[in-house]
């Protein structure tokens, strides 16, 4: 692939950035079309948006963003996301993550704020996250995690009636004989460092923020 100094395209990805702080898909939609179109290299285009919005999850971890504009600048990511995934795939190219984390809140609980809060900015801090929902399943918890080849297992619980949901799901895991392969986060409005401890969880953190450094310390990054 041809591809075009950074700097000489200055100019667009600096749209591209106001695109993703702005929230605006189609826009940046378009711009992205028009640097593929332009030869500009797709790892380059993916390292800015994720750069954007690593910058977007630090400001929200000083005030100076909200949760709106957390969700705001994901979705554009994940409007756009898939043609330069098809691109780099294209160039035989591979895109760096820090691991694979399944989250999803516990079965028989429909909170999904602050799971969702903490989905994004593990993104937005490099790693790949799959979002399996709320009122999920032991099995489908254990079922993602084999799917997606977990590093880590996020699950959050916002009812003391749904904390125990964690239990059955590590100690399903235990059977299915992949527990010590997994690391096992776990927060909530439920859930206290205490509990976390006793269910034989690998780590708790009750902000968001925090949770990502958790996760990173958990894979020794």
């Amino acid at each position: 692939m041809n591809n075009k100094d950074l700097a000489g395209n200055s100019g667009l990805f600096q749209d591209l950035r106001n695109s993703i702080e702005s929230f605006n898909q189609e826009k940046a939609g378009s711009i992205v079309k028009k640097m593929l179109e332009e030869k500009i290299d797709p790892l380059k285009i993916f390292s800015e948006m994720t750069e954007t919005l690593k910058n977007i999850g630090d400001g929200f971890s000083k005030g100076m963003y909200f949760l709106p504009d957390l969700i705001g600048a994901g979705d554009v990511m994940t409007h756009v996301l898939p043609v330069i995934e098809e691109e780099i795939k294209k160039g035989g190219l591979k895109v760096h993550s820090l691991g694979n984390i399944v989250i999803g809140t516990v079965a028989g609980d429909i909170h999904s704020i602050g799971k969702t809060m903490v989905a994004t900015l593990l993104k937005y801090a490099g790693f790949n996250v799959y979002d399996v929902g709320i009122d999920v399943s032991a099995k489908d918890f254990i079922d993602a995690v084999k799917k997606y080849n977990a590093d880590i297992l996020a699950m959050s619980a916002l009812l003391t009636t749904t904390a125990n949901e964690m239990i059955k799901v590590i100690e399903n895991m235990g059977k299915e004989g992949i527990r010590g392969k997994v690391k096992i986060m776990v927060g909530g409005g439920a859930i206290t460092e205490e509990f976390a401890k006793s269910i034989g969880a690998d780590g708790y953190d009750p902000t968001a923020p925090g949770a990502v450094t958790l996760a990173k310390k958990m894979l020794n990054l």
